[in-house]
């Protein structure tokens, strides 16, 4: 099982790993774990509150990544040339050195002892100025030699001349050519002469255009030019590449000064680190004992928002070895077995912790259980990933370890888990290691009692507001208050009191089972309690299910304005509506518009045989008043004006 995992300091990691800026310091912490030594661990501690005030006074500090610059000079002293932008990263580093070295020194008389880096660290002022003088603006300086100087001059001059040779036959021969513009063909200066003036041109035809219609043409007093500017810039490139190698062999003069550098500014790095993690959790530094002893006053636990985290305060390991921590759930029981295992592998490994104060001891390993591990794929059930862990945790144990156990027991039968809790517990004392254990077992909180060298601890709860408080306080066993929560919630009285019964097997001092009472928080009994559970629910409200018709013949059985007979009247009708899914139809009676089954309806006259194609039903349907307002509306926007049509009366 990977404990820090479980105890969440990876996630601790994960903030170092993003406060620091080299490779090699971001490496460090994701391989940290809990440092044996107890000098190195007091030195680290040392560092980390140095760190933390130095941040506090000076702020911070100038670093930067350093791994690409290890790289340079690698490769600097196998001989290699380094490029401008490589230099350049070199010329950074060495003003880095500059401003660490400067950062530090502002500490120097306050007796900080991390000030002392600063003497390690060595400026490279030859380097830096060579590299300043010889590079600028992203290419080697004109003036970093007197022959790359002269060089370029010549080839300005060269360049200057082509060009105004070039325009000088633009323009006194402007009839030759399709375009008046110089074009670059295969690295050649050449003019767009046309197909029929090529010969009255001197020179190589360097290109022809798509159509042929163009050549293009090198004059032959600008090729003689541009030779001559080609062995400039050979002869240019060639000094450029002697300035670069002689500065990169700077570079490999100085590889030992840059490589110490680097290891102090990673060591920094990942000092200052730990200081960035102090302040974000508002950590203090821990004292470290041998003694096997534990004091935390208001600790926190770190990933916890601080204005909502309640601080516990805690103390053994002089003559108390093991907590049993008992009471309700989601009380915090399991947040307080990790804020102390927390607490002590960030102080095992030269980190501050969040908290007032802190002595803690060292510890070789700190063991946990948390969680229930239940697992499908692997077939463990919460109880066998329980026992599998604790038979791990028993083969390291010993007594320069911390034993972390939630809900031992827990995940099988109460007596059978209690009878396992009671012998993990024995081989816990027996091992001397330290131990800290939250459970629910009532007997377990008896063992403690009667057990040298373990105590009770609780978790506050609000009997009032049925809230847990988040507060741990040592040397009283806690409450599941199970009962107590149930009662107050209006758990009916008489199944509170049988559930007591089926719990503790109690009766009352009359010998009669406490059939009618009720227990109160305290565990005596509350008389007179309604027993019964009034039903207060709604009853479910059946709907008759109408089934819709299915035959699209009866659908299509009548069509608006038929004549039909409605039954058992006998009553002659115009249809207004076909038949719906319900197998009705609504037919006009004398002006009433009813609602009637399909069945009761018989067809006389189809409205095909009484009325021609297109004929507006509104005359037969709405009345005159109706159908004056539709023809207004149709007309224009009538503001106000409304049509009711009167409901359909239903005669099912």
């Amino acid at each position: 099982m990977n404990h820090q995992e479980t105890l969440e300091f990876t996630k601790i990691k994960e903030i170092l790993i993003s406060h620091a800026v080299t490779e090699k310091a971001k490496k460090r912490f994701s391989e940290m774990d809990m440092i044996l030594d107890e000098g190195k661990l007091r030195r680290k501690l040392r560092e980390t509150t140095e760190a933390r005030k130095m941040l506090d006074t000076t702020g911070a500090p100038p670093l930067g990544d350093v791994s690409k610059v290890m790289k340079l000079v690698d490769a600097a002293q196998r001989g290699e040339m380094l490029s401008v932008n490589e230099l350049e990263e070199i010329r950074l580093f060495t003003v880095v050195c500059e401003r660490m070295i400067r950062y530090l020194n502002k500490s120097a008389d306050s007796g900080l002892l991390l000030a002392d880096f600063g003497k390690g660290i060595s400026e490279l002022p030859q380097l830096r100025s060579e590299i300043e003088r010889c590079i600028r603006n992203d290419g080697v300086d004109d003036y970093a030699t007197k022959t790359l100087c002269s060089l370029r001059r010549q080839r300005a001059v060269l360049e200057t001349a082509i060009k105004n040779k070039l325009e000088e036959i633009l323009r006194k021969n402007k009839a030759y050519f399709s375009e008046s513009f110089v074009s670059g063909r295969n690295g050649r200066f050449t003019l767009p002469v046309r197909k029929e003036y090529k010969h009255a041109i001197q020179g190589s035809v360097v290109d022809i255009s798509s159509t042929g219609a163009t050549c293009f043409i090198e004059p032959a007093a600008v090729a003689r030019l541009r030779e001559e500017l080609e062995q400039i810039r050979i002869e240019e490139n060639n000094e450029v590449r002697k300035i670069l190698y002689f500065l990169s062999c700077l570079v490999s003069d100085e590889a030992e000064i840059i490589k110490r550098n680097i290891d102090y500014l990673e060591e920094l790095d990942y000092i200052f680190a730990k200081g960035k993690l102090s302040i974000d959790i508002c950590g203090v530094e821990p004292l470290i004992n041998l003694n096997g002893s534990v004091k935390i006053r208001e600790g926190r636990h770190p990933l916890i928002n601080r204005n909502t985290c309640v601080p516990l305060s805690i103390e053994f390991g002089d003559t108390i070895h093991g907590v049993i921590i008992t009471g309700p759930n989601t009380g915090g029981k399991t947040v307080a077995l990790k804020t102390v295992g927390l607490c002590l592998m960030m102080a095992n490994c030269g980190l501050h912790v969040a908290c007032e104060s802190a002595d803690v001891c060292m510890r070789a390993a700190i063991l946990c259980d948390i969680g229930d591990g239940q697992s499908i794929s692997e077939n463990l059930s919460t109880f066998s990933s329980h026992i599998t862990n604790i038979i791990d945790i028993i083969k390291r144990m010993n007594q320069e370890t911390l034993v972390l156990l939630d809900e031992l027991g827990s995940g099988t039968d109460p007596a059978e888990g209690m009878g396992i809790a009671v012998s993990i517990l024995d081989e816990l004392k027996k091992s001397g290691c330290l131990f800290m254990v939250t459970t629910h077992y009532p007997e377990i909180k008896v063992y403690a009692e009667n057990t040298e060298g373990v105590i009770n601890a609780r978790m506050a709860f609000d009997k009032e507001s049925l809230l847990p408080l988040y507060r741990l306080e040592i040397g009283e066993a806690g409450e599941s208050c199970a009962f107590y929560i149930a009662m107050k919630l209006g758990f009916p009285a008489h199944m509170l009191s049988r559930a007591y019964q089926a719990a503790y097997r109690n009766v009352d001092d009359r010998g009669e089972a406490a059939g009618n009472h009720a227990l109160t928080g305290n565990g005596t009994y509350l008389y007179n309690q309604e027993t019964t559970c009034k039903n207060t629910l709604p009853r479910i409200q059946r709907t008759e299910v109408i089934r819709p018709i299915q035959s699209e013949k009866i659908r299509k059985k009548f069509t608006m304005g038929d004549s039909v007979m409605v039954y058992p009247q006998k009553k002659t009708g115009i249809v207004y509506e076909p038949v719906n899914d319900l197998g009705e139809l609504v037919v006009q009676i004398q002006k009433r518009k009813l609602t009637v089954n399909h069945k009761r309806v018989k067809l006389l006259v189809p409205a095909s045989e009484m009325y021609p194609d297109g004929y507006d039903f509104s005359i037969v349907f709405d009345s005159v008043e109706v159908r004056k307002k539709h023809h207004q509306m149709e007309r224009k926007y009538q503001k106000d004006m409304e049509i009711v049509y009167p409901v359909n009366d239903s005669q099912k």
